[in-house]
Parts: C-alpha cells; structure tokens; sequence
C-alpha cells in the first residue's frame, strides 16, 4: 500500500472524476477526505465505496470558494488526521453560455470555484505540508483550458488559469519537497457527457484521434501516479489525458 498512512482530501469527490479519484487513492492505502457541497448522498455512496475496496475514508461538507470555511474545515481535518498528504483540487462548476450574453455572474462562479477554489485550497494545507516537508498538489483541469470552446469562455479561463497557478505553486514548494502537479482531462464520460444526443457524442469521438471517450478512472490512475513516490522528481507539469485530442509541448 503505497499511501498507507497518508492523508489525501479530495474536493468534488462526491461524483465522477472525484469519486474515482477518491477510490483509487483509497485503494492505494491513503485515508480520503471526501468534500461535497450540494449532495450529501452522493458523497456517502463515494464513501460507501470507499469502504467496499477495503479503504478508509470521511465526508466533510464546505464551499471551496468560501475562505472561511475552507479555513475552518482544513483547520479541523489536520487537527483530527494530523495532516493532509495528498491535496486534489477537482472541484469545478459550469456556467455555459456565449460571452455576448454571458451575465457576470457566471463568470464570476466559474472562476471562483474552478480557480479561486483550488488556491484557497492549496493555501489552507501548504503550512502543514511545508512542516512535514512532504507533500502532493495535483490540480485537475480541462482540454477546454488548452483549446478553447464555444460557450466556455468561462470554464477555458479557469481551467487554463490552473495550470499557470500549478507551475508559480510548484516553484515556490520545490524547495520543501512539495510537488504541485495538473491534469488535464479531455471528454470523460461522466453524467454530463450523458444527457448528450449519440449524434453530439460522435461528433466528439470524430476530434479524439484514440476514436472514444475516456473513463473517470483514466483520469484517476494519472491522479495517483502524481500523489505517489514514482513521481518525485515531477513538479509543475500538466499531464494530459484525452486520448490524442491535445498534444501540448
């Protein structure tokens, strides 16, 4: 159990992409902290599951855009588990909408869950971390950060800006044996990819050069490849996985 031992607190973890996360984290040997905002019930079912593959795990309930509570509920899980090990930044909202009619608003949600969120986030774990001299940021972000999409100027903005905060983070924690890594998923089939019309889902197929949509656990062994040993001497990276659709330098 490569994580035995480990604390790792997964934001968004109630559903899809996090709930995978969570259970692959989990069944690496690391207790999960799964946060939610709105679904209770989704986020115990994660922890059901959780359990199911013989992990550990809890539930804590804040809004990764709200400072205080974000302060007071990571407060609380280091004072109870001692530390957080392993921080995944996954929790993300949408807003879509052409910039012409696109309210403030949306705008101002997106981002502040989506980018404001993963630094209040990193922020409220990096003294623990930097203490302990060890330490994992893995910041998930999109293929829509990498190229755009119609509707999502808000979303591309956020994603995008992750991957700048990965690599300023990662400089300012290389020095205390802090990693800070992105991924960048392309189309996971998730609940949203399944309300699409089978004509929109080929469509997406067409620009996926691997001709398929990935899976949450595609997504989930690239988040514990980062939160484990192997990838220590990786930093300030953004791994991509999306089936070809993106190639980055």
């Amino acid at each position: 159990m490569i994580l035995e031992k480990m604390i790792a607190l997964v934001t968004g973890g109630s559903r899809g992409i996090g709930r995978a996360i969570c259970l692959k984290l989990a069944a690496m040997g690391a207790t999960v902290g799964i946060n939610y905002v709105a679904n209770p019930a989704a986020a115990e079912e994660t922890l059901r599951q959780v359990e199911a593959v013989g992990g550990k795990g809890f539930t804590v309930r804040f809004d990764v855009a709200d400072a205080q509570a974000v302060q007071e509920q990571i407060k609380e899980i280091i004072a109870t588990h001692g530390q957080i090990d392993i921080l995944v930044n996954n929790a993300g909202i949408t807003r879509d909408g052409l910039m012409a009619r696109m309210k403030e608003d949306d705008w101002d949600s997106v981002l502040d869950t989506n980018l404001k969120g993963a630094f209040l986030c990193s922020k409220a774990v990096m003294r623990a971390m930097m203490k302990k001299r060890w330490g994992r940021i893995i910041n998930v972000s999109s293929v829509v950060g990498f190229v755009g999409n119609s509707g999502q100027v808000n979303y591309g903005a956020a994603k995008a800006g992750l991957a700048g905060l990965t690599k300023s983070m990662a400089r300012e924690l290389a020095g205390r044996n802090i990693t800070v890594n992105c991924v960048a998923p392309g189309y996971i089939v998730t609940d949203m990819t399944d309300g699409l019309t089978e004509d929109v889902q080929e469509a997406l197929k067409a620009q996926i050069p691997m001709g398929t949509l990935g899976t949450p656990e595609d997504v989930a062994a690239s988040v514990g490849f980062l939160a484990s040993p192997d990838s220590n001497y990786i930093t300030g990276q953004t791994l991509h996985v999306n089936g070809g659709m993106y190639m980055g330098h």
